[in-house]
């Protein structure tokens, strides 16, 4: 039995390398990121990536976290590099106590603080090539914040043109082994544009389209997870037989 665990164990493990370990912990938005239920950060320093969308011109994301005075946090969004996104870019807001007094859309509801930094895109942009996904992003905005004070901290996400699309909210610098075990299966869906016209172009594009394509992309890597999955459970099923 002692055997049969330790090669859970190393499966699990295993598994976990999958994911973009060496850059981000990946974490989608599996239900709405709302003002009372926002996502959660548990460490801001460790690099964490959370794939989200605004589904609605008026719908605004929240994320929080805990903070100590002088923290220096990085905070980022970047725009996946899907049909129909080219100009989407959200606004971000930092509320906490201690941060200067601004005003925010009526549709951004206020921490308990009531002080917030808004931090909008830049007129000018990159792109970012993420190696082990193969999937390429917009850079939008990016700024180290330093922390005033100890203690809870909220950022919104929201678009002032009212444009919907998928993001994600980069948060810490650290890199660290975690994320979603799932993130080569949940990808695939995430990268599905989201308006008619999007849709209509990725579907409507020839049949040897690259193999840098969003399609082609996540079939490769599903491919490539599925096979190193299978290789794991035939590990752990020898040792479970070895151990017997």
């Amino acid at each position: 039995m002692e055997g049969c665990l330790k090669s859970l164990l190393f499966l699990i493990v295993f598994i976990g390398f999958l994911t973009p370990a060496m850059g981000h912990q990946p974490f989608f938005e599996d239900k709405e990121f709302t003002f009372d239920s926002p996502g959660h950060i548990r460490d801001p320093n460790v690099s964490t990536a959370m794939y989200a969308t605004l589904e609605t011109p008026t719908n605004v994301d929240y994320y929080d976290f805990n903070g100590s005075k002088g923290e220096s946090i990085f905070l980022s969004i970047t725009i996946p590099q899907i049909a129909g996104q080219e100009n989407f870019a959200p606004i971000m807001a930092l509320m906490g106590t201690a941060l200067p007094n601004v005003d925010l859309p009526k549709n951004v509801k206020k921490s308990q603080y009531p002080g917030a930094i808004i931090l909008s895109p830049p007129a000018n942009v990159t792109t970012f090539f993420e190696p082990f996904s193969r999937t390429s992003y917009w850079t939008r905005q990016e700024q180290n914040v330093t922390l005033p004070a100890n203690g809870r901290y909220l950022v919104a996400v929201w678009d002032d043109k009212g444009q919907i699309g998928r993001y994600v909210f980069v948060i810490g610098y650290k890199e660290v082994l975690g994320g979603d075990l799932a993130f080569p299966l949940k990808i695939r869906n995430y990268w599905k544009p989201l308006t008619p016209f999007a849709q209509a172009q990725t579907f409507a594009q020839p049949a040897n389209e690259t193999a840098s394509s969003p399609n082609n992309t996540q079939q490769g890597f599903e491919a490539v997870f599925a096979l190193i999955v299978f290789v794991a459970v035939g590990y752990v099923t020898l040792r479970i037989r070895k151990d017997r």
